[in-house]
């Protein structure tokens, strides 16, 4: 599944290819995702202008001119085309198309796990999809206090699980839990009553540096993913930790004969991967 880094690329790009455009057409092709789309979608959002485009968690929202904001989620394996006009032929797997004065977004989902949605912009945080959504991690709210208070209320959990915890912190998939953990040297295996003040700052600090590092690599790339311009992220190619098993982490201090280099565990039905030398 696209992750924060992912679906503010994915964004981005929307927002530079696309722009301030009017929405001339809306085709539905399949409205059977995760939830089935609303068969009134298509009459909220054409001929309106597109006023905005933001990330909220994981989503990608799209603001309009006349009130109404688009809810779109990528799902396990949603990608998105930007092309000049409409394909002589669709593929398997296009479901949504916004045809616009700048453009056409092509939305193809195989697993059919993405979202589509609308609702007043101005009812929008308190949609049922994002009530219950954590700060954003570049969120000026977010603070030490804020997430040691949060953490401290989860008592035995593994500080991993804890950070792929949407309403602590929403956007941190799993991927990047793994990297922020080994960025700020906290084993994913102990419990948040035991994470200090002090270790919220810095756990605070290297999510931001970790994020901002694989946005700007186009995000990471091990299945699906693609950006809108059909070529790969490359931040799996700066991961320290995940997807590493048995490698030498890069500021290993131990005898990878003894240790066995970075450790593969399962917590919560994910994997986990971290250096047990470094990590505590």
């Amino acid at each position: 599944m696209p992750e924060l880094p992912e679906v503010e690329t994915i964004k981005n790009a929307i927002a530079k290819g696309i722009g301030n455009a009017i929405i001339l057409d809306v085709i539905i092709r399949n409205p059977n995702l995760r939830q089935k789309i609303p068969a009134d979608l298509p009459d909220k959002i054409r001929n309106t202008k597109i006023n905005n485009y933001q990330r909220l968690a994981k989503y990608i929202i799209i603001s309009l001119d006349n009130g109404m904001s688009l809810i779109w989620h990528m799902g396990m394996s949603g990608k998105i085309s930007l092309l000049e006009q409409k394909p002589d032929c669709w593929e398997k797997h296009d479901h949504v198309v916004i045809v616009t004065t700048n453009g056409v977004i092509v939305y193809n989902d195989p697993r059919r796990f993405g979202l589509f949605t609308y609702c007043k912009t101005e009812k929008l945080v308190q949609n049922s999809l994002f009530k219950h959504c954590g700060i954003d991690p570049f969120g000026i709210k977010l603070s030490a206090e804020y997430l040691f208070e949060k953490l401290q209320k989860k008592k035995k959990t593994p500080i991993k699980i804890a950070l792929l915890d949407q309403s602590i912190i929403a956007g941190i998939g799993n991927i990047y839990a793994s990297e922020i953990l080994y960025e700020a040297r906290i084993s994913p295996l102990r419990f948040t009553a035991n994470v200090s003040k002090a270790e919220c700052v810095c756990l605070i600090e290297k999510t931001k540096l970790v994020l901002q590092k694989a946005i700007k690599a186009g995000g990471s790339t091990l299945r699906d993913y693609k950006k809108p311009d059909g070529s790969l992220g490359y931040f799996q190619n700066q991961h320290c930790v995940y997807n590493k098993t048995g490698q030498r982490c890069p500021d290993c201090i131990c005898n990878i004969d003894k240790t066995g280099g970075i450790k593969k565990i399962v917590q919560g039905g994910r994997s986990t991967f971290y250096c047990e030398s470094l990590q505590k």
